[in-house]
């Protein structure tokens, strides 16, 4: 039985509650509403304008209601008095399927019926600048190779320390924070969990480092270029298989290549060759192809995929097998929906199952230096256009993410595009204005 909201506010002091849903484009939506009026809002969902959010929706459309899912429900550490609730989309009684967090739980419902819950943990990596979002925010993190700067990490310890005792107090199971490859950037990990709860976390972990930061006079980015020549944001997803009760790994294998079972490697065989169309979900943004096809960073490497390989314990790779039982999937920005993101991944790796998809020939080299001699890799997307036609062009993933996703998302996501062509920009005056 589900939480009962209105008991959760008097015993934990909470005055209001945000009533939460992602859109289609990852923005947060949400409602605030008094503790007192919580009851009623369990029941019958907070309503909303779909038009008003970037869904597939007309002024014509009526009301959608977000039904907060009460057993997710997360309390602000930073601002106690006030409850996170995410919620499912529902109009006239029905769920919305194009609502990307119904979108991941009809994957999770399809691996259910095979026996299969997907596990998962990422790794977000984010920016603090200038709350006017001009530069970094320390001006004396300038190194060449700033990953894991001890002096520019502490530096920054109020800020990185609050969000991580945030998370120690929610009990995510934090266990590690550092300075990351870029100047400014920095990535706090935590345990991993099953896919609904960790899209969940990701949502809030995104909200709660932008919150604190401002807290503290500054700016949190994920976007996922934020500066050209440094390193870009990734948000790389670990991903396993188990049973239902979540007492077996079902993709380990002691005895199997890297420590990975027969299934998983079907799982990641999917994945990897869906992977150009899934670009248009894990990189949904003009700004995601800058980071992923881009020319080297300051630091000496821009620690993205280039093209569509796996290797072992090797950061060269769109996939890698940094451990038995799990393996990395690199191409992720923090640009992406964390709904869409696991939805894409699990339909992906479950086609791969239904047809025992070979993930290909380990690669084991160093693909920025040596994946010229790679004949017959696949290439990521270039820009973001050339995504979408990918992602329309694979009928399976397509149909797999549902008819009424996936027509929403190509058509508003090339909208986006096309928008962005219609900007004339500063370069192109400079290098063309003289024509």
């Amino acid at each position: 039985m589900a939480r009962d909201l209105a008991k959760y506010a008097k015993e934990n002091g909470v005055k209001y509650f945000l009533m939460n849903f992602t859109d289609l484009f990852g923005t947060q939506r949400s409602k605030l509403v008094p503790a007192q009026a919580i009851a009623g809002m369990q029941k019958s969902g907070a309503g909303f304008a779909g038009f008003a959010a970037w869904l597939d929706m007309t002024p014509a459309h009526p009301d959608m209601f977000a039904i907060p899912d009460a057993d997710a429900v997360i309390q602000l550490p930073w601002k106690p008095e006030v409850a996170w609730v995410p919620g499912d989309l529902y109009m006239d009684g029905e769920k919305i399927a194009q609502a990307p967090r119904n979108v991941l739980q009809a994957q999770i419902a399809k691996a259910a019926e095979k026996g299969l819950l997907m596990k998962a943990g990422v790794e977000p990596e984010f920016h603090l600048i200038n709350a006017d979002g001009s530069d970094i925010s320390d001006d004396r993190d300038t190194q060449e190779k700033p990953c894991y700067d001890q002096s520019a990490l502490m530096r920054r310890y109020d800020v990185i320390s609050e969000i991580c005792d945030t998370m120690i107090e929610l009990g995510w199971g934090p266990y590690q924070n550092d300075h990351e490859d870029a100047n400014g950037q920095f990535e706090i990990n935590w345990d991993f969990y099953d896919s609904l709860k960790t899209a969940d976390q990701l949502c809030f972990f995104r909200f709660m480092v932008k919150s604190i930061a401002e807290k503290h006079g500054l700016r949190a980015t994920f976007m996922p270029k934020p500066f050209s020549h440094l390193t870009g944001n990734g948000c790389h997803v670990h991903a396993s298989l188990w049973t239902l009760d979540e007492k077996t790994c079902l993709t380990y294998d002691a005895d199997g290549d890297l420590g990975l079972s027969e299934l998983g490697y079907h799982f990641m065989g999917g994945v990897l060759a869906h992977t150009e169309g899934l670009a248009a979900i894990t990189n949904p943004t003009v700004n995601s192809y800058k980071r992923i096809n881009a020319p080297t960073t300051s630091s000496g490497a821009t620690w993205a995929p280039n093209t569509v390989t796996f290797g072992g314990n090797n950061r060269t790779h769109l996939i890698r097998v940094p451990d038995v039982g799990r393996f990395e999937f690199r191409l992720a920005d923090g640009a992406a929906n964390p709904y869409l993101l696991m939805a894409g991944f699990l339909a992906a790796g479950l086609d791969g199952i239904e047809n025992k998809t070979s993930p290909g020939k380990r690669l084991d080299i160093d693909m920025y230096a040596e994946g010229h001699k790679v004949k017959g890799a696949k290439k990521l997307p270039l820009y973001l256009i050339d995504a979408i036609r990918l992602f329309a062009k694979d009928k399976v993933l397509c149909a797999a993410l549902g008819d009424e996703f996936s027509t929403a998302y190509i058509k508003l996501k090339t909208a986006d595009w096309d928008q962005y062509s219609r900007q004339v920009t500063q370069w192109e005056r400079d290098t063309t204005l003289d024509c």
